[in-house]
């Protein structure tokens, strides 16, 4: 069943139940206002009889009678009983419609004042005080117009609320359809959506509510997941490209090799230049690992307690024993800093991979190959600034050096490819810090690093 279906019969459903409820409430509350209107009117003609008959004033029971049958307020089948103090009858309208017991008459003398029902005919039963004792007075009638009318009403609102219902299901099905109509539109959107047409998005519609805001946050999706295709496209290409050209490379100088008759000194040298071009392939492919592990989602990523200032001077050892020719200068601040104001919660493994390459980028870049590194504590996080006296990255490139496979001019000539900063600033996402760089011809390049702790 369609949605339109499902919300037009639900409506319909709850609408009727209410209309339903509404008609019987109604019902009951003229019923009762029949009830007591009617009941008012046999205790006034009780009353009538007991101050005609047994009252100061009175008139003889034949009379009465006359007059009784004949007024115009009369009502259907009415029939008037009275009784002494002594339960002797003494007076009864002619008619035999009521039966009175022993046990109504002490039940009527005790309440002073009771009204009851038999089949159709509605009783009330007074005490009236006459002149010198008490009688006990019985009207009963029955209802022929009061409850003919109740019988119309009933069939009039019955009536009504089978044609209200028809009237709701027609209209809620139009209006339904009418709600419904954008997410029918967003249907046909979405299937024209793929995977070669990202650009497509979805009608947003002028109206400020649920679907304009899904419409919305379905087109902020799709603007991330064309980004994403973007940067995987440029992110393939750039990785064939840097992979194809020492393949190629590689695959010349074996081709030479194998066709010429070296002399071995000069066929070491060519195992040499492969070995050096099977290193950085190997360089390469352990960083494209690096980064497509560091854009997996931080939930899948194990956390536990890092020493900031710990790992930092293993990190700083490591570079310089790999590059001999680097200078890495280590400043902590305040140096006498409790331990636990260095803990962050992270991943040591990816934090030490990001701080590697910020410091090993530092003494690539610097010309004395010197890198200055200072570990500053905040408030709630901690600071790691690296700077070198390099060659300035250009300002409209400050942004292109954390794409992948993206290098800044002032690489030229330099190794590398393009893949350590993009998976430094990964790294620091993923343990929900920051990362910016200020270069200028004064101050030279610096990285700051903030994580919270």
């Amino acid at each position: 069943m369609s949605l339109q279906n499902r919300l037009t019969l639900l409506s319909t459903a709850i609408v009727s139940i209410l209309l339903a409820l509404f008609c019987l409430f109604l019902y009951l509350v003229a019923e009762q206002y029949r009830k007591k209107e009617f009941l008012n009117r046999l205790r006034s003609e009780a009353l009538t009889a007991g101050h005609l008959l047994v009252g100061q004033e009175r008139l003889g029971p034949t009379l009465y009678k006359l007059i009784d049958k004949n007024q115009l307020t009369v009502l259907p089948e009415e029939e008037i009983i009275i009784y002494n103090a002594q339960n002797r009858l003494i007076y009864e309208s002619g008619t035999d419609y009521l039966t009175v017991t022993p046990a109504i008459l002490n039940r009527v003398r005790e309440l002073k004042t009771t009204q009851w029902r038999e089949g159709s005919r509605e009783i009330v039963g007074i005490v009236f005080t006459g002149k010198a004792a008490s009688f006990l007075i019985f009207a009963s009638a029955v209802d022929l117009y009061g409850v003919r009318s109740m019988q119309d009403l009933a069939r009039l609102l019955g009536g009504g609320w089978f044609v209200m219902i028809g009237v709701m299901l027609i209209a809620a099905r139009y209006f339904m359809g009418r709600i419904l109509e954008p997410i029918s539109r967003i249907n046909h959107r979405i299937d024209e959506i793929t995977a070669s047409n990202l650009s497509l998005r979805l009608p947003e519609g002028e109206n400020a509510d649920e679907l304009t805001q899904l419409a919305q946050r379905f087109n902020r999706m799709l603007n991330r997941l064309e980004e994403a295709f973007r940067l995987q496209r440029s992110f393939v290409s750039h990785a064939s490209h840097e992979l194809r050209t020492p393949l190629t490379a590689i695959t010349g100088q074996l081709e030479v090799s194998l066709l010429a008759d070296d002399e071995p000194d000069e066929l070491r040298a060519t195992l040499r230049s492969v070995l050096d071009d099977v290193r950085g392939l190997n360089r390469m492919a352990n960083g494209l690992l690096a980064l497509a592990n560091a854009s997996m989602d931080s939930s899948a990523v194990p956390m536990a307690t890092v020493q900031v200032d710990q790992l930092l001077e293993q990190v700083r050892r490591e570079v310089q024993r790999l590059q001999s020719d680097y200078t890495v200068h280590l400043h902590i601040d305040p140096p006498n800093a409790a331990p636990a104001d260095w803990q962050l919660t992270g991943s040591e493994p990816l934090l030490r991979t990001a701080f590697f390459n910020l410091l090993d980028n530092g003494g690539k870049f610097s010309a004395d190959h010197t890198v200055s590194v200072q570990l500053s504590r905040l408030a709630k996080s901690v600071e790691l600034r690296v700077h070198n006296a390099g060659s300035v990255i250009p300002a409209d490139q400050l942004v292109a050096i954390f794409i992948p496979f993206q290098r800044g001019r002032n690489a030229s000539g330099l190794p590398g490819y393009g893949i350590g900063l993009p998976l430094t600033d990964r790294i620091v996402q993923l343990h929900q810090g920051q990362i910016r760089v200020e270069s200028s011809e004064d101050a030279g390049t610096t990285f700051i690093i903030t994580l919270p702790r």
